[in-house]
């Protein structure tokens, strides 16, 4: 059994291999500095070939098994190039490849809502936008979402007065 999510290196390895994507749900939240927590990493990842298989070579140096099957089967290209989501177990903790998030937006969709942050190491990534995170957790309406949308909308706040 994996221990704690290690988001950071989680992100220094996707971005050094060039993976294209987007953080979303919580950890985009603790990235933006919402006093939350995650146990997992969700990224939305551009699903054209060569994206996909720069993911590949980063979730085989991870060992990213499917979670909750017992056969540990490895991720495949079929199914990252779709807009499923493949709910992964690794070294570095739990890591979600989400093809598509809400009504079905794609990375395409959703790059325009989305801001850089910057990694140790010189790297950047993209990271959804907090708006546009407050409306992925309302759309979900699951407890968990609607638990954090009190701190999120509370930080959104804050950002917008420290404005000049």
């Amino acid at each position: 059994m994996p221990g704690p999510i290690n988001i950071d290196e989680l992100l220094r390895r996707l971005v050094a291999q060039e993976v294209e994507f987007i953080v979303v749900g919580m950890a985009a939240g603790v990235l933006h500095g919402a006093p939350v927590a995650t146990v997992d990493l969700d990224i939305v990842h551009r699903r054209d070939p060569e994206n996909v298989q720069r993911l590949l070579n980063v979730l085989h140096q991870i060992k990213a098994v499917h979670r909750n099957d017992p056969r540990n089967l490895p991720p495949r290209a079929s199914y990252l190039a779709g807009p499923g989501h493949q709910l992964l177990r690794t070294t570095q903790g739990d890591l979600d490849c989400l093809g598509t998030i809400g009504d079905g937006k794609s990375y395409e969709d959703l790059v325009a809502n989305t801001v850089e942050m910057p990694l140790e190491g010189g790297y950047t990534l993209r990271v959804l936008d907090l708006p546009s995170l407050i409306e992925m957790k309302e759309h979900a309406g699951r407890p968990k979402d609607l638990a954090v949308l009190p701190h999120l909308r509370a930080l959104l706040d804050e950002i917008r007065r420290r404005r000049p």
